[in-house]
């Protein structure tokens, strides 16, 4: 009977305890999500896409209207300043020059017998045997005469420029990266000269052209660093320069956007005209600095129940923009809720610098390095958890 009378104490005892203590309900969590002030890197970032391309690219075309008679070039063949890359049929052109110093021959001839008219004119006018129109038309006719040995001579030039340009050279130093016409093909030039090759000048320096949206355009500079990537090289970041941020605005479906133009070394010719870049632009960076979530910023409680009256003073320290930079003008401080020692939120307030919307940087302030920040709710399902998985503790899953 003493066994079985002690037993039963002990029952009793532990249900005692069990009721007392909230018949196994789990402890009351925290009602918030919490986030954590630490030390790192802070940046503000830039990105879009853009189009690889030679700095310098020449279109060749033709002055004049020919068939194709050779081409000494192919796709990417390198060519020289004054290289011949093509030859048109020069028959019709020869003919041309042929025809127009048969003109000049023709008003040569008769610049001379009206000169000799005018010297016979002279020679009787002079004795009162000619009259006064007949001397005038004789000067008329010497004048006529030099005008068509000009004409003449400028239809020749022509020509003989015509006959020149069936011979196609490389205005530059470069690569043949487009090739548009065949042997035997005729090209017209007669509203328009057509294409006929397409000259890199140098693969080694290409430039990227993006456009940046109007937003994001005020915190780019020339100079800066950019970086990207193409789909070719999916693992390797290519780095380059702005050198330029073009006034020429591009709105398409009241987007209003940029140019932008990036300079890019590119020894190893692995980048190619035409290659889709995938731009990365750093625009603001603070390294090792006190950071919070940005999400801190933005939550606010939904009652002011357990939490002290923010003060809403400027907290002390050197005086920044919202950018970071130091400078006469300041942003308004920041409340950043913090865990409070009995559970509850506490009010700090902090001046911000760079927000890049992850992480913002605490210039000064209230808040230390380790502080716990509440930077939500949690959800009333997530809150009112009573039941744990197996090797999980109440409030979910170890921290590890």
């Amino acid at each position: 009977m003493t066994a079985r009378n002690s037993i039963w104490a002990l029952t009793v005892a532990a249900l005692s305890v069990w009721i007392l203590g909230g018949c196994g309900k789990s402890p009351e969590k925290s009602p918030y999500r919490w986030g954590v002030a630490d030390r790192g890197d802070v940046e503000t970032i830039v990105t879009a896409t853009g189009t690889a391309d030679a700095v310098t690219m020449v279109e060749v075309g033709s002055q004049v209207s020919a068939i194709i008679k050779e081409i000494f070039v192919d796709f990417n063949s390198p060519v020289k300043k004054g290289q011949v890359i093509a030859r048109l049929d020069p028959t019709f052109l020869q003919a041309a020059v042929s025809e127009n110093e048969a003109a000049l021959a023709k008003a040569e001839a008769t610049l001379a017998q009206a000169n000799r008219d005018l010297e016979r004119i002279t020679d009787l006018f002079g004795k009162s045997l000619a009259a006064q129109v007949d001397y005038d038309n004789a000067l008329t006719a010497v004048d006529v005469a030099k005008a068509s040995v000009q004409q003449a001579r400028a239809a020749l030039e022509r020509a003989r420029v015509n006959l020149a340009y069936s011979v196609i050279t490389s205005p530059i130093d470069g690569v043949v990266v487009s090739r548009s016409v065949d042997v035997g093909q005729t090209v017209a030039a007669s509203l328009s000269a057509p294409t006929l090759f397409t000259i890199a000048q140098d693969l080694r320096q290409m430039q990227i052209e993006t456009n940046i949206d109007e937003a994001d355009i005020g915190g780019l500079r020339e100079g800066m660093a950019a970086e990207f990537t193409v789909d070719s090289y999916p693992d390797e970041r290519f780095r380059g320069t702005i050198r330029q941020i073009r006034y020429a605005a591009t709105v398409d479906q009241n987007v209003v956007t940029y140019p932008v133009i990036i300079d890019v070394d590119n020894p190893d010719l692995k980048l190619r005209p035409g290659m889709t870049a995938n731009v990365t632009i750093v625009t603001a960076s603070s390294k090792n600095v006190l950071r919070v979530p940005a999400t801190a910023l933005r939550f606010r409680p939904a009652s002011a129940s357990g939490a002290k009256k923010a003060e809403g003073k400027r907290p002390a320290g050197d005086a920044r923009d919202s950018t970071g930079v130091k400078g006469e003008v300041q942003a308004p401080p920041s409340t950043i809720f913090m865990k409070a020692a009995g559970g509850g939120l506490e009010p700090r307030t902090a001046q911000i610098g760079l927000n890049n919307g992850t992480y913002a940087e605490v210039l000064t302030g209230e808040i230390r390095e380790g502080d716990s920040l509440a930077v939500g709710t949690l959800t009333a399902t997530a809150s009112n958890t009573t039941t744990a998985m197996p090797g999980m503790g109440p409030g979910g899953p170890p921290r590890r």
